[in-house]
Order: structure tokens, then C-alpha cells, then sequence
């Protein structure tokens, strides 16, 4: 596999802060980044990314389009060269199996004479399709492709089996464990691997298509946790237990954390706040950073419950597809939606969030992959470049920024992208300035093996060009220089005096600079570094190759383009 990918236990996020000076011409942007590299900030997991295979059939369509053709984990191609390379490249990979259609897939029993049928599409009937059903046989083809490929499966069961659904849309009776039981024993007799047992999709709350009390619902998780230990005993790693999988309900999931905490390994939530995939409205949302700002509440609010309770259970975003109904075709498949599913990995990790799934791997019309063809979708190139992937803490600090001749001042937020990433995001404080620096944001991330630092810089401005300058405090460097040729000086500005470093003037670092095709933010290819991705005849997927640049000068960062920046010469204390 062409891509390199560094396995971190620990990213430490440092201090971070910056100033910007702005004018208000047409000019671009010159700011600074001063990076305070003393001290540590939090933990996420080494695997974060994560995505997600769904249930849905060909015949499922949302406002008359229907985008998941063969995307099942029924009849998805495990032969397919490009899927393999594609989960390969980050082995291991998170995968979580799971969606609407879980609580209604009843599991083939060994010598079951009952008929495993298909769903099959009814109106008439809850989520619109009859009940399913998972061979055995398509488990072990499931089971064998997820180990050649190094995936971690986290598998959702389904939580509905034995209740009734009242005229009041909410569920009565316990959960019946016995087929799950069955598919459990199954897994551990034929020696698959299983990262984590997740019960149960959408039913918090007021759920989706139903509901379960919260009360009730921690005694079910109780029931799987018992389950697992006892088919499990004797080993030494059990799989995790996992739940609810829902929606965030703040009194629901505080009742649930009560009940349950210690039966609970992780507490799973559910991310689409940029409302139906039909809405017109998508991509304004997703490129004004007030609106990417107010997804942070439910973050927020699931970290104070578990603090609240003491329980050493943490936080996943089990599933985000940004958009539901299936997300929106060019859009949340195409290269714009980086910028909202960047800016939420940050996000979620900020408030500690140990793993985010994307929905979905392959699927509806916010896959990383093209859910026909399997090539990737610009966000798989977000999702695999350098710094990208595993580990890492988070924090959110306000920093005032001073304007040059206007005496303005802009909020830049500090919150940290996934896993191993500080995000800072510049928040304007007044209308006038939205659409000027208060688009920009960047995201550290520290390599504690490697002691690597990766930033990445996600300009959300169509029209100007942001040049940013590092400036680290507490760090050292032990690389040579590159030779390249010097860019033309225009005339000093204060930007340029506070480039000043020497201590790092021979450090070098990799730029990687993600922009659409033609300028064109609907367009589903992505250009590295101005060449196109591409996989070639054999599914392989493509090298991500840098451009070198001294330390010492700015980061280019062009309008609507996302730019990771590798720097292996530099070293911080809070990363040794």
C-alpha cells in the first residue's frame, strides 16, 4: 500500500496561539502561529477513524434518488481490489456495521430450518422493508475479508428483538438476547475477531421509527455485558460493549449513564446537524463557521455527563453522515464536504471523543468511496493524508487578534481535530469580517514515537489567499535545509518579522495541498498538490507525495483548500 500512516498512543496538543494581521484590501491574508510545545492536552484513540457499512438495499431511495445500489453488507463486493487497497491503507480500520435497518436483521442459526430472507421494500411497515436476515455463510465471508483487509469490526445488534412497538411509537418488554447469543457464540467458536458489540440503532431519546427508556435500555446493556463475559470467559481481551447508538438526548443519555455505567465501555452518538440531504441550503452551511461552531453542544454535554457520573466509559460518534436521508449527491461526496467533516473531527475531538465513524465507508451519497465504482471520494483523501488518523487530545482556547488599521478584533477557537489534532478556528466577531480571515482554520498534530508535527490549515474563503508563519516555543530541531528557490519579496510587512526564527531556519517540512478539480466545489475529484488523485487499472490507490518547503517561510493556504503540513524535524517536550 502506498500510504504511510503513523500509529500513535498518545497525542499531545500543546498551547496553541496565534495573530493575524488583516487588511481589508484585496490582499491576502498574513498570519502567525505561535505554538507553545510544553504542554499536554488529552487523549483519543490511536485507531479514531473509523467508518461505517450499512444494511440498506438497492431499492432504498430518498427524494426519489436511490444511491446505494450494491453497498449492503449483504451483497457489498468483497472482491473488489480497490475496496480491499482502500481499508488496507489505514489497517487497521475501524469499521462499524450498523444502521436503521440492524434492529430488524434476525441472525441464521446452525441447522435453523426458518427461511433467511432478504428485506424486502413495504411502506406499510416500519422504516419501509420487511425484516432481513444474515447467513451464516455471508458472516464468514464478512469475517475472512475484514482480516485480510485489517479492519476492526464493531458489530450493531439488533435491540428491538422481543419488544413490542405500542400505538404510542415507544417499545415495551425486555430485550430478547437469544439470537444475538447465537451470533456471539458463533463469532468466538469460528475465531473471528471482534473489536466491540454495539446494541442497538437510533432508539434513544425519541428515536427513529421508535424508541426504548432509558431505564430499559441500560438493562439491556446490562444483559450484553453479562453476555459477552460469559461467552468470552477465559479471554484474555474482551470486546467492548457499546451503546446506545442514538441520537444525544441530554436527559435520556444522563438516566442511561446512570444506569449503566458500569456495563458500558463506550457511549455512542449519532451526528447529521446539517438537517435532510434535500435541503438546498447544504453547502452554505457547511463553509460558515458559525454554523460548524453550533455542533458543538452535544459534545459538550455528553463529556459533563460523564464527568458528572465518574464513569470511565468514553465518547464515540458512531455514525455521521453530516446530512441524512442518505446525505446529498455532490456534495457530501464531493470535495466541499471536507471542510464540515474536518472541522468535526476537530470538533469531536475537543470534547475528548475517542473514535468518529463516518457513514459511510461505501454507500448512500456521503461514502469515501464511490458507491459504483469504489474510487475514493475527495474526504478518503483527507481521511489518509500524513498527521491524519490515530491518537491524539484536545482543547479549546479564545485568542483576541488585533486588525491592522481598523482596531477590529476576531475570537480564534481553539478546538482540537480528531485524533491527533489541535484545530484552531477563527471565529469573527462581526458580520463584515465573515467572509475574510475568520475562514480560516488550522489543526496541529504531534507524533509522540516519531515526534512529528503535522498542521493542517483548512481555508473556508473563496477569494483570498491566507500566508501563515510557525513560530514554536520549547523546541528543537535536527534536520538539514533544502535548497529551493527564494520567493520574491514585496517589501517588509510585520508579517514578515515575525517569521524570525533562527533555531529553525534549516528545518524543513512536506506540504500537502488538497484542492477541486477546476476550482469546482461539487466536483468529486480532488487535486494533490495540483496533479490529479487517481487509482489506477489495478485498484491501487495513489501515492500521496509532498513538495518540500523550509521551515522558515509561509504556508500558502489558497482559497477553498485544505493543507497538511509534515514537519519531521521538529520536537516538543509534550511529545517525548
Amino acid at each position: 500500500m502506498a500510504l504511510s500512516f503513523v500509529w500513535l498512543c498518545l497525542l499531545l496538543m500543546a498551547w496553541f496561539s496565534s495573530k493575524t494581521f488583516l487588511s481589508l484590501s484585496i490582499e491576502d491574508f498574513e498570519g502567525i502561529m505561535n505554538v507553545n510545545g510544553t504542554a499536554s492536552i488529552g487523549f483519543i484513540d490511536e485507531d479514531f477513524i473509523c467508518a461505517t457499512l450499512d444494511w440498506w438495499p438497492p431499492e432504498k431511495c430518498d427524494y426519489e434518488n436511490c444511491s446505494w445500489d450494491h453497498a449492503s453488507l449483504v451483497n457489498l463486493d468483497l472482491n473488489n481490489k480497490i475496496l480491499f487497497n482502500a481499508i488496507k491503507a489505514f489497517s487497521p480500520l475501524k469499521l462499524r456495521l450498523g444502521g436503521t435497518l440492524q434492529d430488524k436483521v434476525r441472525y441464521q442459526r446452525i441447522g435453523d430450518q426458518e427461511q433467511c430472507s432478504n428485506f424486502t421494500k413495504n411502506s406499510s411497515v416500519m422504516f419501509g422493508f420487511t425484516n432481513g436476515c444474515l447467513t451464516m455463510s455471508r458472516w464468514d465471508q464478512l469475517n475472512i475479508f475484514f482480516k485480510n483487509s485489517g479492519a476492526k469490526v464493531v458489530f450493531g445488534l439488533n435491540a428491538l428483538s422481543g419488544r413490542k412497538i405500542n400505538s404510542n411509537g415507544m417499545t415495551s418488554g425486555a430485550w430478547d438476547s437469544n439470537n444475538a447469543e447465537s451470533l456471539i457464540r458463533y463469532t468466538v467458536n469460528k475465531g473471528y475477531a471482534v473489536h466491540g458489540w454495539e446494541l442497538g440503532n437510533e432508539l434513544s431519546g425519541s428515536g427513529i421509527g421508535t424508541s426504548v427508556s432509558a431505564k430499559q435500555y441500560a438493562t439491556d446493556t446490562i444483559s450484553l455485558q453479562n453476555l459477552v463475559q460469559k461467552i468470552y470467559n477465559g479471554f484474555q481481551e474482551k470486546p467492548m460493549v457499546l451503546g446506545p447508538g442514538g441520537f444525544f438526548d441530554a436527559n435520556w443519555f444522563n438516566e442511561y449513564v446512570a444506569e449503566a455505567s458500569s456495563s458500558l465501555q463506550a457511549i455512542t452518538q449519532h451526528i447529521y446537524n446539517l438537517g435532510p440531504g434535500v435541503d438546498e441550503h447544504l453547502v452554505e452551511k457547511i463553509l460558515d463557521p458559525s454554523y460548524l461552531d453550533g455542533g458543538s453542544q452535544p459534545f459538550r454535554d455528553l463529556q459533563n455527563i460523564l464527568k458528572k457520573h465518574g464513569t470511565s466509559m468514553v465518547a464515540w460518534v458512531g455514525e455521521a453522515g453530516g446530512a441524512y436521508n442518505s446525505g446529498r449527491n455532490l456534495v457530501t461526496n464531493a470535495f466541499v464536504f471536507g471542510f464540515w467533516y474536518l472541522d468535526q473531527l476537530g470538533m469531536a475531538s475537543t470534547y475528548n471523543t475517542k473514535t468518529y465513524c463516518r457513514q459511510t465507508l461505501i454507500g448512500g451519497n456521503y461514502g469515501l468511496l464511490n458507491t459504483t465504482t469504489f474510487v475514493p471520494n475527495p474526504d478518503y483523501y483527507s481521511e489518509a493524508s500524513p498527521g491524519l488518523g490515530r491518537s491524539g487530545l484536545a482543547i479549546s482556547t479564545p485568542i483576541e487578534t488585533n486588525f491592522g488599521p481598523n482596531d477590529g478584533f476576531i475570537h480564534h477557537y481553539l478546538p482540537i481535530l480528531r485524533s491527533r489534532i489541535l484545530l484552531t478556528r477563527f471565529k469573527p466577531q462581526c458580520a463584515s469580517l465573515a467572509s475574510a480571515n475568520g475562514k480560516t482554520r488550522s489543526i496541529n498534530t504531534f507524533y509522540r514515537h516519531r515526534q512529528r508535527i503535522t498542521v493542517l490549515l483548512i481555508n473556508l474563503d473563496g477569494l483570498k489567499t491566507t500566508n501563515v508563519g510557525l513560530f514554536f516555543e520549547n523546541a528543537t530541531t535536527t534536520v538539514k535545509s533544502i535548497q529551493q528557490e527564494p520567493k520574491k519579496q514585496t517589501g517588509k510587512t510585520k508579517f514578515t518579522k515575525m517569521l524570525r526564527n533562527p533555531k529553525f531556519a534549516e528545518a524543513t517540512r512536506d506540504e500537502y495541498h488538497l484542492t477541486a478539480k477546476n476550482g469546482n466545489l461539487h466536483s468529486q475529484t480532488v487535486l494533490l498538490n495540483g496533479n490529479e488523485l487517481f487509482v489506477n487499472s489495478s485498484g491501487i490507490i495513489p501515492l500521496l507525495e509532498p513538495i518540500k518547503r523550509n521551515f522558515s517561510s509561509p504556508i500558502t493556504v489558497a482559497p477553498f483548500s485544505i493543507v497538511f503540513v509534515h514537519i519531521p524535524s521538529i520536537q516538543v517536550p509534550a511529545c517525548i
